[in-house]
This record gives C-alpha cells, sequence and structure tokens, in this order.
C-alpha cells in the first residue's frame, strides 16, 4: 500500500461538510459505490463482532417516504445513495456463533480452537446486558461505521451529510424493521453537492489544536 500525503488526507477532510442540497442529477458511479460498501464492511468494531446492518436505500418510492419523518429534509430523496445505519440489539450467542463460524471460514482455523475467544466476548457481552447497557454500547459501534464512511467519501471526492434528525421508530416501519431485532440509529446520504448550496463555500469552523488536543 501507499499511504496518501497528510495534505491529501487534510484537503479531503477540509473540503467534506454535512452537504445540505444535493445535485439530484448526478449519481454516484457504480464502481465508486463498491468501493464505499466495501469500506463500510471494513468498519472496526468491539470485538469485530459487527452488530450493525447497512440499507442502502435507491428505490424513489422509499426514499420519498423517508422525507417527512427526517425533519422534511430532502436529503433522503435528493442524494444519490442513501444508507440507514442499524443496529442489532441483544446480542448473544446466535450472533457471536455466527461471527466464530466466519472467523474460522476466513483464518481456515476450527470453530473449536477458537472457543475462549468467544468465552470472553459472551462474558463481555452478558455484563453489559446485566447492567442494562448493551444495546447502547453496540449503538456506540455503528458511528465508528458512521465515520469511518464519511472519512472514505471524501478521500474518493464525494459528498456526505450523517442525519441524526430522523425518526427511527418510524424509520424501522417503513423499512421493515420493526419486530426484528434491528433498529435505525442513524442515515447518512451520500452523492454530490448541489451548486446552490450555500454552505459549501463557508469556512469550516473549528477550534486551534492547541485547545483541543491535550498532549500529555
Amino acid at each position: 500500500m501507499t499511504p496518501i500525503s497528510g495534505s491529501q488526507l487534510l484537503g479531503a477532510l477540509n473540503w467534506r461538510y454535512a452537504t445540505k442540497s444535493f445535485d439530484a442529477s448526478k449519481k454516484i458511479p457504480a464502481d465508486h459505490w463498491s468501493t464505499l460498501e466495501k469500506a463500510l464492511v471494513l468498519s472496526p468494531s468491539s470485538f469485530g463482532i459487527q452488530p450493525w446492518k447497512f440499507i442502502v436505500i435507491t428505490d424513489p418510492g422509499l426514499r420519498e417516504k423517508l422525507v417527512p419523518v427526517s425533519w422534511g429534509q430532502t436529503q433522503p430523496r435528493d442524494s444519490s445513495h442513501f444508507v440507514v445505519f442499524a443496529v442489532k440489539k441483544g446480542l448473544g450467542d446466535a450472533e457471536v456463533s455466527r461471527y466464530m463460524a466466519r472467523t474460522a471460514e476466513v483464518r481456515g482455523t476450527t470453530v473449536e480452537s477458537l472457543a475462549p475467544f468467544k468465552n470472553v466476548i459472551m462474558g463481555s457481552l452478558g455484563k453489559a446486558a446485566a447492567a442494562g447497557y448493551l444495546d447502547q454500547w453496540q449503538t456506540h459501534q455503528v458511528y465508528i461505521a458512521l465515520g469511518q464512511f464519511m472519512a472514505s467519501a471524501a478521500l474518493v471526492g464525494i459528498d456526505t451529510c450523517p442525519m441524526e434528525g430522523i425518526e427511527p421508530g418510524k424509520y424501522d416501519e417503513i423499512l421493515g424493521l420493526t419486530g426484528t431485532g434491528w433498529a435505525t440509529v442513524v442515515a447518512c446520504a451520500a452523492g454530490y453537492r448541489s451548486a446552490s448550496d450555500k454552505y459549501a463555500a463557508l469556512p469550516k469552523v473549528r477550534f486551534p489544536v492547541d485547545e483541543v488536543v491535550d498532549r500529555r
């Protein structure tokens, strides 16, 4: 792998902003979108357990239904691609066993040899469940994937807009997630900024590095 330069990285991150208005006529090329889907799959998570589902919505009718339950924001309709980030609630033995099977498959080992690792994961999940924060913990993992998606998109010149201004319960109803064990957490629109989006030209407002980074 050839690393990109620091200036290239910072250039992409400075270029990125939460796009308010997308050019509905411009679509992300299939190869670029495939890259972004793979970037999502490569997102890190605690224990590598991947407690998420990424629902890519391209159907115009379905996306139109999401506008009213997104506080009237039009990004779900106007962006090229719209991704809903969902979390698996109540993680337990079934999900961990599936992960162990996949680990054994990818790494050419046996599920039995992974028993100690599985026990560690189950112990952590059990403690979290008993303390009442299991779903909250896993929800935090979803935001790691969101961050990776947005940074990856910026590096390939694609605009994004993370959206917490949505009604997750209504999303679940529209997307058929209610009662499945999956729940909407956040969404992200992706595509290309409209030439009329005034926010694209505004300077990025951040506090100075020395006020934010505490070096010890």
